[in-house]
């Protein structure tokens, strides 16, 4: 990486973005990777769905785990930092550890007698190796701060020192200049600069040929005419006027190279190309983003809050990600039905899973058979044993 960032000048490095210095026909510049479409489309839609998950404060208990709901729980999910919300946190978070934090995003946990009350993010902060024992340290606004004063979330630990973050910066940076020079060819195109409808030869004897003055002198005697339409009248030793079809876009390959850079882009963050503008959407595609770049994600940030924040071993956090798979209503209320039946889920479980509001009378496991409660299972008037019949006979 060291290697890398030294192409960047003094000054620049902290931004983590390709420095392109260009010429005339090529894209101009300092841009970061975040400000590139296709990247940003891609890392900012993966941080709305991550953001969109709710933090679940979650304890062990024999029987498996349940979900605890108290003000800690309430904070995390809720209102971890004063001056936004949890979604705003979480965005930020991701977003950093993907771009502008090479893998690395930091929080300042602040107290108040002794009760956590703010998540503080950390906007430029970086880890800064200390000795040769494997430690270090976080420097943020000249102050620097231990591993265990700060959350410290990694994305692709760095196969050297594995605390730090490596990021998708060397990966991200040269498909997003392609990208950039693409759309500077389009553009250069749409504002027609480089491909003039005519060609005038013109005799090289000509006065003023060797300077711009001259032939823009020549241009306005012969090739201009006070009305619009009116066809040119010139020296037939003098001048020479040929037609000649430009180049197009679509002779460039304009489009295939921007959709080739696109899906690279979605493949480097981990994201479906639908995403970047390219294919069409998939639910299976969707899915397999949440099961992979989405949880991957969110159980980093999840095991962080847990190393860091609690004490109690049988307490863990967790993200919440079922609601971010797509299915739709008929699959929920499939699946909600055959656990109702079979006493797996009471009623107002599958309400939940419908977005629906809890009623009374249905917080009971019910089984198939009358839809009585799970308890009186025993207790049906067929498994009652009868005595004999009007004849003596057993029944």
């Amino acid at each position: 990486m060291k290697g890398f960032w030294s192409r960047f000048p003094p000054g620049r490095r902290d931004r983590r973005a390709a420095v392109i210095w260009e010429t005339d026909l090529t894209a101009r510049g300092y841009t970061r990777l975040i400000d590139c479409p296709a990247v940003q489309s891609a890392v900012g839609g993966l941080a709305d769905i991550i953001s969109n998950a709710t933090i679940q404060l979650m304890r062990n208990t024999a029987d498996g785990d349940v979900q605890v709901r108290d003000d800690l729980s309430r904070f995390v999910d809720v209102c971890p930092y004063r001056l936004g919300s949890r979604k705003q946190l979480i965005h930020w978070t991701v977003t950093t550890l993907l771009t502008g934090g090479d893998g690395n995003a930091f929080w300042l946990p602040q107290t108040e007698r002794g009760k956590l009350i703010d998540l503080r993010p950390m906007p430029g902060a970086y880890a800064q190796s200390q000795d040769q024992g494997g430690s270090y340290r976080v420097l943020w606004r000249g102050r620097p701060y231990a591993p265990d004063e700060v959350l410290h979330f990694v994305y692709r630990p760095d196969p050297d020192e594995p605390w730090r973050g490596s990021g998708l910066t060397a990966s991200l940076a040269e498909v997003s200049h392609n990208l950039r020079q693409a759309s500077s060819t389009r553009r250069g195109f749409l504002a027609d600069r480089w491909k003039p409808p005519l060609i005038v030869k013109v005799n090289a004897d000509a006065e003023g040929m060797e300077t711009e003055e001259g032939r823009k002198r020549i241009e306005d005697s012969y090739l201009r005419r006070s009305e619009s339409g009116a066809p040119w009248i010139i020296p037939a030793d003098l001048l020479e006027v040929s037609q000649v079809k430009p180049l197009s876009l679509n002779d460039l390959a304009i489009a295939d190279n921007v959709e080739i850079d696109s899906r690279a882009v979605a493949s480097i963050v981990g994201v479906t190309p639908y995403m970047v503008g390219v294919g069409s959407y998939s639910d299976a595609e969707h899915n397999h983003m949440i099961k992979t770049t989405a949880a991957s994600i969110a159980g980093t940030i999840a095991q962080e809050l847990t190393a860091k924040l609690l004490t109690d071993p049988a307490l863990y956090f967790k993200f919440s990600t079922r609601r971010l798979y797509a299915y739709s209503l008929q699959e929920l209320s499939n699946v909600g039905a055959n656990l109702y039946v079979r006493g797996i889920m009471d009623g107002n479980e599958v309400r939940d899973w419908m977005e629906l509001s809890p009623r009374e009378g249905l917080s009971q496991l019910v089984m198939l058979e009358n839809y009585i409660p799970a308890g009186m299972i025993g207790q049906q008037k067929k498994l009652e044993q009868t005595g004999g019949d009007k004849n003596g006979e057993d029944t």
